[in-house]
Formats: structure tokens, sequence, C-alpha cells
């Protein structure tokens, strides 16, 4: 009885620490300057860890690049971060992407998401839809190379490739399925 009861207590203090996390972020959105400016770092970490991922870019239609993914759990967990879609290196438009898991959890944990679009029929699926999901709308293909490797864009034949990365190189046993990405309108002003 004692034990149910710390169980409710904690499930109960997880959902408002998520339910936080997510208003805390919706309101404090990132301007369209930042989330560029956030996104060039992070490209140049990107280019800095893997070899060959600027022609890899250079060679897909389109490209999301969420420079800041932050994840929290205590038991239930959240994700959220905002980014922009970049097609021929220009930024067209700005999304958030969030998904939530179920499950033994505790922590907080940054990423950077690079998702590219190497057909012009995925990106204009992905920019037509209203709410794009990660394995309902479209797969992406999580590719997971180690430090110092090289993208050989010859040998991935999929439309849609994933990289999750940090400070450190490409993580390893991620998932972006049940992520949700959508559209945003941030201020242009800093």
């Amino acid at each position: 009885m004692i034990f149910n009861g710390l169980l409710k207590r904690i499930g109960a203090c997880a959902l408002l620490g998520v339910t936080a996390l997510f208003a805390s972020t919706h309101a404090a959105a990132w301007s369209a300057t930042k989330i560029d400016n956030a996104s060039n770092e992070a490209l140049e970490v990107f280019s800095k860890e893997i070899n060959g991922a600027n022609v890899f870019l250079g060679q897909a239609a389109g490209y999301l690049v969420f420079p800041r993914v932050i994840k929290v759990g205590v038991g239930v967990g959240a994700e959220t971060g905002e980014g922009v879609l970049r097609i021929g290196g220009r930024s067209v438009e700005y999304y958030r992407t969030t998904s939530g898991s179920i499950g033994f959890q505790l922590g907080a944990q940054a990423k950077s998401i690079v998702i590219a679009f190497m057909t012009p029929e995925s990106l204009k699926k992905f920019r037509d839809s209203n709410g794009w999901k990660v394995g309902v709308d479209g797969s992406v293909a999580l590719i997971d190379l180690g430090a110092g490797k090289t993208i050989d864009s010859t040998n991935i034949k999929d439309p849609v490739v994933g990289f999750v990365f940090g400070s450190k190189g490409l993580m390893y046993n991620l998932t972006l399925e049940g992520s949700r990405i959508n559209r945003l309108n941030p201020d242009k002003r800093d």
C-alpha cells in the first residue's frame, strides 16, 4: 500500500517535470537567428566528426538541423528541440521536434540531430505534412558511424537519413521512432 502511494507520487512528479519541460521550451522559444546560429555550430561539429559530411549534405534535397534536443526523464521521459530546414544551404522553415517515452529512465541528456532528405519526393512529402511523425509519415535510417569514419553516399540508398550526435561524435543505440516534427513560426528578431 505504501509502495503504491510512493509510485503514484513519483509518477506525478515525473509528469509535472515533463510538463514543465514542454511548457518552458514553448514559452522560451528561440528566435530564427538563434536557431540559425546554433545550427551552424552543430553543423561544424558534425563536419569535424564525420568525414564527407559536407559533401553528403550537399547531395541532399534538403536537411533538418536540430542543434540542441533536450531529453528529461524520471520514469516518464520527454524530449524537445527547435531546428531549421535548409535547402541549398539556406534556411527556409523552422521546426520543433517532440517525443515521449515510458519506462525506466532518470536524468537529462542533450544531443544534436541532422535529418537529410535525399530525394525531392521525400522532402516534398515532409514539407506537405501537417506534423510529420517518424515511423508513421516516413522512416528515418539512422547512421551510426564511429568518429573519423567517412559517409559513403553511394551506399546510402534510404530516402531519409538521420544522424544523432553530441560533442564527441555520433551516438549509438538511439531511435527517432515516434518523434513528431511540427512547423514553427519563430520570431525573426533577437
